[in-house]
């Protein structure tokens, strides 16, 4: 397992990064607990969502007890949070004046159901997070050079985000960016462009490197995207 690391969220208390997938084991499981070790963090100290493509975000404070959302946020110091994917978008927020941070899993339901900018105005709601405060790293996925879609889902999508370069026909099929897709989404929001990381990388087209739904036909096998803030910077021994 190697990790991706956005440049765009850069604090000395906060670790943010991608996983790519384990060549030895299909499952996130065994790449998660050689992370957590080298960052210092024991199991009891990460929280995974039950992720059902839901537009549900999930605050965690000190129940640590699984339910299903697929977003989460928290303010707590030394606990890792993420997602997991397997060609949907997982995304990383940071708010670097509140200190809130979160994660999100967006695949086609979530993103035409606005998962992402539901979470950044709960953020608002609850945290008094500002759009400007606010960065945001988008992981890798699938994207439109694979990822062909029928008509149904290509226009929930386009209800959601409206007009945009995520999408294109070809051959009468539609070929979508959900990465892009929750990117525009954001920007009609108020989230500066330059807050935005967006990692350029294709699950289907790099197999070798990133598990794919699509690619290989059947479920097994996630990469994730994880973000923490620390209790110490002494204690970052991660990167």
């Amino acid at each position: 397992m190697q990790i991706i690391k956005p440049h765009n969220i850069i604090h000395p208390d906060v670790r943010a990064f991608f996983t790519t997938k384990v060549p030895s084991n299909p499952e996130i499981n065994s790449g998660l607990k050689e992370l957590l070790r080298h960052i210092g963090i024991s199991e009891n100290e990460v929280y995974l969502p039950i992720q059902r493509h839901t537009n549900k975000v999930m605050i965690l404070h000190d129940d640590f007890k699984p339910q299903i959302a697929d977003a989460v946020l928290t303010e707590r110091k030394g606990v890792l949070i993420g997602v997991k994917v397997a060609d949907c978008v997982p995304i990383l927020l940071y708010d670097k004046r509140r200190s809130v941070i979160g994660a999100v899993h967006a695949g086609w339901r979530g993103t035409a159901m606005q998962i992402l900018k539901t979470t950044i105005k709960i953020m608002q709601e609850r945290f008094n997070s500002s759009t400007e405060d606010i960065l945001i790293a988008i992981g890798p996925s699938i994207r439109q050079c694979c990822y062909n879609v029928g008509g149904e889902v290509k226009e929930a999508v386009y209800k959601a985000t409206g007009e945009g370069d995520y999408y294109h026909r070809r051959n009468n099929k539609y070929f979508i960016d959900l990465s892009s897709a929750n990117r525009i989404q954001v920007l009609s929001i108020g989230i500066p462009e330059q807050n935005i990381w967006q990692s350029e990388y294709c699950t289907f087209c790099n197999p070798e490197r990133f598990h794919s739904y699509r690619y290989t036909k059947n479920s097994n096998g996630r990469q994730g995207g994880f973000i923490i803030r620390l209790l110490s910077e002494s204690s970052a021994r991660l990167m």
